[in-house]
């Protein structure tokens, strides 16, 4: 794998049964507030990053899914329960990859955050990103 935005870049989830891999630059990178996602990932937020659904494929064991609210898919390892992938009626030419299954994450770079309106009032975050009330688009 390489570390230049463009190439194929690999993740898997926490045991490695669910894997995938992706060709191209990511459509956007960015930090969610929503308390669904909050929820769906038992954290304070959540990084995503946006993949032309032609770009990207699952290369291991094929992810659960959770149909979380009307439209909306939530893709996990039904092994280890890992959160993998968020799919939605709304953007149906993209999959949203969560950031931390990448394999080598260090070079990645969120570009904004989107449902800030949500966050919870104990994150305390100094970066400059461009702060969306709701879902930026």
């Amino acid at each position: 794998m390489t570390s230049k935005r463009g190439a194929t870049k690999r993740g898997h989830c926490l045991c490695g049964a669910v894997s995938y891999e992706y060709d191209g630059p990511e459509n956007w990178r960015g930090h969610c507030h929503c308390d669904s996602c909050r929820r769906a990932t038992a954290s304070p937020f959540t990084t995503f990053f946006g993949v032309d659904r032609r770009a990207c494929r699952f290369t291991g064991a094929e992810p659960a899914v959770y149909r979380s609210s009307p439209g909306v898919r939530r893709l996990f390892c039904p092994t280890c329960g890992t959160p993998i992938a968020y799919e939605s009626e709304r953007w149906p030419e993209e999959t949203h990859f969560y950031a931390a299954t990448l394999e080598d994450a260090r070079d990645f770079a969120p570009e904004f955050h989107v449902y800030w309106a949500e966050r919870l009032p104990w994150v305390h975050l100094q970066d400059d990103l461009p702060k969306h009330e709701g879902s930026g688009s």
